[in-house]
């Protein structure tokens, strides 16, 4: 059974991508309280057993950690993966929110989205993270301490050994699919249908 790593998925409840489908989905998260399959600080991942996963899903997780800590975790990354295992990688575009709010000619108090559950979402809480969250939790590992560009993100994936980086954009964010190798034809009938 192919096996992927959610890194930061806060909690099972939030889905994964439908080509997770039948694959085995352990939840790797610093909070315990979540009850993750690994608790585990992603700076830590290379205590884990390596290559064990075929895939690594990270979405809105990268920017939580300091631009100097970015490296620890991309290199747990690669150790957890299988030779020919990807990166799938969501965080937020920064150059598309700075250009929505130059467009719209809002400040950075300004909501620039409501979130699929009805929560306001401001400029400042994507730079920063969501400010509600972390007045309510006390816990500071949820501000963002990074942002990220296509350009950004394509680089530092690339600096880690994932030679091959196919970026997307969706509203407000960019996803990479990153592969230390050309990817195989089964991972292009999943992922590039």
């Amino acid at each position: 059974m192919k096996k992927v790593l959610n890194v930061g998925g806060n909690n099972k409840q939030i889905p994964i991508p439908d080509h997770y489908k039948g694959w085995q989905h352990d939840l790797l998260d610093i909070d315990a309280s979540k009850k993750p399959d690994v608790v585990c600080d992603a700076r830590e991942m290379t205590k884990l057993p390596a290559g064990t996963y075929d895939a690594v899903y990270c979405s809105h997780n990268l920017e939580h950690y300091w631009r100097h800590d970015l490296p620890r975790v991309l290199k747990g990354f690669a150790h957890v993966l299988r030779p020919d295992g990807f990166v799938e990688a969501i965080v937020p575009d920064m150059k598309a929110v700075f250009v929505e709010m130059l467009e719209r000619k809002i400040d950075i108090n300004d909501v620039l989205y409501k979130s699929p559950s009805g929560f306001p979402i401001t400029v400042n809480d994507v730079i920063y993270g969501w400010g509600r969250e972390i007045e309510e939790s006390g816990e500071d590992f949820f501000a963002h301490k990074n942002g990220f560009t296509d350009r950004s993100l394509t680089l530092a994936l690339r600096a880690h050994g994932f030679e091959q980086v196919f970026i997307a954009y969706g509203k407000l964010e960019v996803s990479a699919l990153a592969f230390r190798r050309e990817p195989t034809e089964e991972q292009r009938k999943l992922l590039f249908p």
